[in-house]
C-alpha cells in the first residue's frame, strides 16, 4: 500500500486520519465556494428568485463570515482561505463605503423633516407621539397602519401635532398613511401601487415649496411574492422636474438589492447612506438585535441630507428612520 502526500501531511500535522482530513477539506471548499458564489452574485447584481434575493440582504454579514472562514481554514487549506479572503474583499468593497458620508452636509436650502415607522399594527402610540414632538417632522409615513392604531395615535396626541393626513389604514400589514403638519393633497394617480397600500400626497410648505411624498411598503420578496416585490419597486414614481419627491417607508429592500439600486439610479439618494449611516440596521428589532437595513428615506438627488436618526419604538419589529433634508430653494 502506497503512502500518499496527504498521509504525509496528516502525519506532520499530528497524525489526523486521512479520511477526516479529506472530509475537512471537502467541507472547507464547500463553504468557501458558497461564499465565493455569494460575492459574485452581489457584485454582479445577479440575484434572482426568492432565496438569492433574500441572501444578498445580509451581504454585510457575509463579508464578516468570509473573513472568519479565511482565518479558520488558513492553516489547513491555504488555497481555500485565499478564495474566502477574496470573497470577503469583494463584499466589503460594496458594503464598507456606506459607513462614510458622501460630501459635506448642506447648510442652505429649505428644511424638510421626514419620519417613517413601520408600526407593526401595535407600536406604542405614546412613544410615536413623543418622537413626533421631539423631532418635529413635516411628514410622517406610517406603515402597517390599522384602524385601531389610527385611533390610538390620535388619542395620544398625534391629531393635534399632525392634523393633515392621507390614510389608507387597513387590518394586518396592508394599511399605510401619511400624516403632516401642513395641508396634504392626495395623489391617487401618481403611480399604481403593487403590494400593500402606498398612499401618495403633495404637501405645500409655508415657504411655497412643493413636495410629493409616498409611503412605501411593498410585499417582502418571499416565495411567490418575489416577482411582485420586483414589480413594486419598479412601479414607484421617479423624480419629477416639477416637484421634489420623497419615498419613505419599509422597502423590504437594502442597498445590496439590484432592484433598490436601480430605483436610486433613477435620481434618488438614500438619506442614511448620504450621512454615513447606510449600515445602521432597522430590522428585526424584537427578540434579536436588528441586522438588516430595509427601512429608508429616499429623496430627489437635487436635495441635500442634513441629519439622519434611527429610532427605537416599543412593540414594533422595525426601527424608525428620521431624516432632516434640505430642499432646493
Amino acid at each position: 500500500m502506497g503512502i500518499s502526500v496527504e498521509d504525509v501531511e496528516d502525519k506532520e500535522a499530528g497524525g489526523a486520519p486521512p479520511r477526516r482530513r479529506r472530509r475537512r477539506r471537502w467541507l472547507s471548499w464547500t463553504v468557501v465556494a458558497g461564499l465565493a458564489g455569494w460575492a459574485v452574485v452581489r457584485v454582479g447584481g445577479l440575484e434572482a428568485g426568492s432565496f438569492l434575493t433574500q441572501l444578498v440582504t445580509v451581504t454585510p454579514l457575509g463579508a464578516v463570515l468570509a473573513l472568519l472562514v479565511a482565518l479558520l481554514v488558513v492553516r489547513r487549506n491555504r488555497p481555500a482561505a485565499l478564495v474566502a479572503l477574496v470573497a470577503c474583499v469583494l463584499m466589503a468593497a460594496v458594503v464598507a463605503p456606506r459607513a462614510f458620508a458622501v460630501g459635506e452636509r448642506p447648510v442652505g436650502g429649505v428644511p424638510f423633516r421626514v419620519l417613517t415607522i413601520n408600526l407593526f399594527g401595535r407600536a406604542d402610540p405614546q412613544t410615536v407621539v413623543e418622537l413626533v414632538r421631539r423631532l418635529r417632522p413635516d411628514v410622517f409615513s406610517a406603515l402597517e397602519l390599522t384602524p385601531r392604531a389610527v385611533a390610538a395615535l390620535d388619542a395620544a396626541g398625534l391629531a393635534e401635532l399632525m392634523p393633515h393626513r392621507v390614510l389608507e389604514a387597513d387590518h394586518g400589514a396592508t394599511g399605510s398613511g401619511l400624516y403632516a403638519r401642513h395641508p396634504l393633497t392626495a395623489l391617487p394617480d401618481l403611480f399604481t401601487p403593487i403590494g400593500h397600500n402606498m398612499p401618495a400626497a403633495a404637501l405645500t410648505l409655508p415657504s411655497g415649496g412643493r413636495v410629493e411624498v409616498v409611503a412605501v411598503h411593498p410585499n417582502p420578496p418571499l416565495g411567490r411574492k418575489t416577482a411582485g416585490w420586483y414589480a413594486s419597486l419598479a412601479a414607484l414614481p421617479g423624480p419629477s422636474p416639477d416637484a421634489v419627491r420623497v419615498l419613505a417607508g419599509d422597502f423590504n429592500a437594502s442597498l445590496d438589492h439590484r432592484a433598490f439600486r436601480e430605483l436610486l439610479d433613477r435620481g434618488y439618494v438614500d438619506a442614511a447612506r448620504q450621512v454615513g449611516m447606510g449600515l445602521t440596521p432597522t430590522w428585526p428589532n424584537r427578540a434579536v438585535p436588528p441586522f438588516i437595513t430595509i427601512d429608508h428615506v429616499l429623496v430627489d438627488e437635487r436635495a441635500g441630507v442634513r441629519e439622519v436618526e434611527v429610532v427605537d419604538v416599543p412593540r414594533t419589529d422595525h426601527r424608525g428612520v428620521y431624516a432632516e433634508l434640505r430642499l432646493p430653494g
